[in-house]
């Protein structure tokens, strides 16, 4: 039985990977979550996970009557409270944080020789250089669970790849005019066609930055240039992904848009489970549609090609920015069409570090974040 720690077990990806536990009790067991703030999920969950020893929350004043019904779990607090979850008595670890406070535990957990099951997008965008070199180092595996890369990973051979194809459903917005899109609401913003994903996440989707910071981390995960990856706009999101040969074949994966598939995959590898989701019926699917970014509507995409390109902090920077800008924009104080802006203008004056370190990580992501709130603030 496989031991199975969650980052995050109040978001979406975290109550998918619960499903797949639950489904599976002989296969797997829950010894170490972290809810953030999210402690009305506690009762049940504690009371279903009789294995659970270490749970994080934001604030232990939070939850005094748990600490003493519960006495034979740890109950800790905080960002040290992730790294206690990362690092518990687990064999995997699923990050499924959200931003740039998933780096840490996430390096942690490869410290501690700990298997990683990865939905924190910035792990990789903001420290992949330095991830990737630890994760060889430790010979720990890190398995993708967002759904493009998994598809990726699960289409992968050994042979000589020419290149990857991302797709990306296009948001609500990719068929609205620009008038529409700079203006749009958090609602509008919010209402993706295809999946159901926390707040951040979701405006992502909207502005395209998700798939640019899927570009990055798929740079790390598969060793890539950038000339090896390329999206393309797929409303249905029914083929998650793809991968192109030398010898011109195309390997594609299918399925429902449903996060338990991936998650159960990055679970079980090699192994696949049974029953996970529904299954696909291709007789039902009357068109896969396919069509180019449009990159005036979509700028993230070529920032992240910039990225690529200059590598150093280029890329911590251009998260931190985004994670400030999509607050902004939640907290209703710029427009939708600013979060873009924001981030160009900070990647500006950003001067560029080439020589990685953790420290300058996390020195860079400070800096774009007060410089963001500068610009906004001012």
């Amino acid at each position: 039985m496989k031991k199975i720690a969650i980052l995050g077990a109040s978001g979406s990806i975290g109550q998918s990977c619960i499903e797949v536990i639950r489904k599976h009790p002989s296969s797997f067991s829950l010894v170490a979550m972290s809810v953030y703030t999210q402690i009305d999920l506690l009762p049940s969950l504690l009371n279903e996970f009789q294995d659970l020893q270490i749970v994080a929350v934001k604030d232990l004043m939070s939850i005094p009557s748990y600490i003493l019904k519960y006495p034979h779990i740890k109950f800790v607090e905080g960002d040290k409270g992730l790294v206690e979850v990362a690092t518990s008595g687990c064999d995997l670890v699923v990050n499924a944080l959200v931003g740039f406070v998933g780096l840490i535990p996430t390096i942690q957990a490869i410290l501690n020789h700990k298997e990683i099951a990865l939905a924190n997008k910035e792990t990789l965008v903001a420290g992949g250089e330095v991830v990737m070199r630890l994760a060889k180092e430790n010979q720990v595996h890190i398995y993708p669970i967002d759904s493009e890369h998994s598809a990726i990973f699960q289409c992968m051979e050994k042979n000589e790849i020419h290149k990857i194809i991302l797709t990306a459903s296009g948001g609500p917005f990719y068929q609205k005019s620009l008038e529409e899109v700079e203006n749009a609401s958090i609602h509008q913003a919010l209402n993706h066609p295809n999946w159901k994903m926390g707040a951040k996440i979701t405006i992502d989707s909207a502005t395209m930055f998700n798939k640019a910071f899927e570009m990055i981390e798929a740079r790390w995960l598969f060793d890539l240039s950038s000339d090896q990856i390329e999206v393309v706009i797929h409303p249905q999101s029914i083929i998650h992904s793809m991968v192109e040969y030398q010898d011109g074949a195309i390997l594609a994966q299918l399925g429902t848009p449903d996060m338990k598939i991936p998650i159960a995959y990055a679970l079980n590898y090699p192994q696949r489970l049974n029953h996970v989701s529904s299954f696909l019926n291709l007789k039902q699917m009357q068109n896969l549609n396919f069509y180019p970014v449009d990159d005036h509507r979509f700028e993230p995409i070529q920032l992240a090609y910039q990225a690529l390109k200059e590598k150093g902090t280029y890329a911590t920077v251009m998260n931190a920015a985004n994670e400030e800008a999509v607050q902004f924009f939640l907290q209703e104080k710029i427009s939708f069409g600013a979060i873009t802006r924001l981030v160009k203008a900070t990647l500006k004056a950003h001067h560029n570090d080439q020589q990685v370190t953790l420290e300058k990580i996390i020195a860079a992501d400070q800096w774009a974040r007060d410089y963001i709130r500068r610009l906004v603030n001012q």
